[in-house]
């Protein structure tokens, strides 16, 4: 059986790969004895533990210590609330929580304290059967989901680093305790790699500087965390030898931005979500995907498109849902729907949004993806959000928020916004041409990354 601290117990003690925080560095060979939540241990073997830390790098120790001990690990976000963290602990049947802070989170369960830093001791021996690892899915406003995985099924992607790659410094503007900060996290400990953790309360700039410090070589973001990025003047800090982007439609107007940028960097985009796991990579430099992708599995992935949906079977989807049997991940045939919308076009696949996210013009549909595609081909554009503004006719219509790539005068701006509405008119059928085109300082993300979007 496979766990994190046997995969560690294999790098060599000289090692100088190190999860990175903002104000601390840990290296990955110190942890493969313990932390000091190893006292806590034997107390938690075969138990299910809540995950909640306030940093990044303690939630990594927590899980290096408790794969293989616990019976179920749930990795907790930061945002929640008092009461989701309640009813997540309810549903996960949860026997304790391991925290770096002092305050009792679920009062009805023991705490146990975990501080980001190696304290050798004499550990547990690992449990008869592998952990459960339980992610919880972003982007709810309610209830999350909480869905189950093995350390098989999230790191089923990850290739062993080829001998003589030399160094990999990896680093993630995601937080490691989401689906997509988590595979960078896995990729690190399975390559023996460092990783720099992002902050949370920290800019771009920031962030990409301590990146810089540490010489990363491999990093990863949402197209949103990417155009911030670059709107920050901050991108040029870096020089990567590879750039992955995932969580959201990677368009080709941001993939032949990045290339300009990092022009001897490879440049790729990933198709992944909590359920469906990690489906494939995308590395020619294009938007979209080849369609022989569906006509050929690669590594035990098969994928499908159905009712203009994107389905995917494989051993890296998610085993089910902890405790919710209304709600059911794979059909009948195996497949677990993504929910995202896929058309033909010349040979390739291409993204158009998701189904839920549908804005309706009087009974017509309009994917604001494809709005914000063509606003966000114009290089004068950074970022840009459609969404839909109610009206008494139609029902809803099209408006749209644009960030400016850089600050003008009224009279600039009011050309760069002619040129835009003419662009959507000349591209877009007339339902999809925003009625109204405003200019914004920024657009919020959600913590997962990527763009706010009403009623999300």
């Amino acid at each position: 059986m496979t766990t994190l601290r046997n995969i560690l117990s294999a790098l060599d003690p000289a090692s100088d790969a190190a999860l990175v925080g903002k104000r601390e560095s840990i290296a990955l060979s110190s942890l493969r004895h313990g932390s000091t939540l190893a006292g806590a241990l034997p107390a938690l073997r075969g138990r299910s533990v809540l995950i909640h830390a306030t940093k990044q790098s303690a939630a990594a120790t927590a899980l290096i210590d408790l794969d293989g001990i616990a019976r179920r690990i749930v990795l907790c976000t930061p945002d929640l609330t008092p009461a989701q963290l309640a009813m997540v602990a309810e549903t996960a049947a949860a026997d304790a929580v391991v925290s770096d802070g002092p305050d009792p989170l679920v009062p009805s369960l023991p705490q146990h304290q975990i501080a980001p830093r190696a304290a050798p001791a004499s550990l547990p021996p690992e449990s008869d059967a592998a952990t459960e690892w339980v992610l919880l899915t972003s982007g709810t406003t309610g209830a999350p989901k909480l869905v189950r995985h093995s350390l098989d099924s999230l790191a089923g992607a990850l290739a062993a680093v080829p001998v003589g790659e030399g160094r990999r410094v990896w680093s993630t503007f995601y937080d490691i305790r989401r689906y997509g900060g988590l595979q960078i996290f896995l990729r690190a400990i399975r390559g023996a790699a460092s990783l720099v953790l992002s902050d949370a309360g920290e800019s771009a700039q920031e962030f990409l500087a301590r990146a810089a410090h540490a010489g990363v070589t491999h990093i990863s973001g949402t197209p949103s965390h990417w155009r911030r990025a670059l709107m920050s003047g901050a991108a040029e800090l870096i020089e990567p030898q590879y750039v992955r982007l995932s969580g959201e439609i990677a368009d080709q107007a941001l993939l032949d931005r990045l290339r300009a940028v990092y022009p001897r960097a490879g440049i790729g985009h990933a198709f992944a979500s909590t359920e469906a796991g990690v489906a494939f990579d995308v590395n020619d430099g294009l938007a979209g995907f080849p369609a022989e992708f569906l006509d050929r599995p690669r590594d035990g992935i098969e994928l499908r498109v159905e009712d203009g949906t994107l389905r995917v079977r494989s051993q890296r989807n998610a085993a089910g849902y902890l405790n919710r049997s209304e709600d059911v991940i794979r059909d009948a045939a195996g497949f677990v729907d993504t929910g995202d919308l896929v058309e033909l076009e010349h040979g390739r696949y291409q993204f158009r949004g998701r189904r839920g996210g549908v804005i309706n013009v009087g009974g017509l549909k309009v994917h604001p993806e494809e709005v914000e595609h063509v606003l966000n081909s114009d290089p004068r554009v950074r970022m840009s959000r459609a969404r839909a503004r109610r009206n008494p006719i139609t029902g809803s219509v099209v408006v749209a928020d644009v960030v400016a790539a850089t600050a003008a005068d009224e009279e600039t701006m009011g050309a760069l916004k002619r040129d835009l509405m003419q662009s959507c008119r000349k591209v877009l059928a007339a339902h999809k041409v925003p009625v109204t085109l405003s200019f914004v300082p920024s657009l919020e993300l959600t913590a997962a990354g990527k763009l706010v979007r009403p009623g999300a």
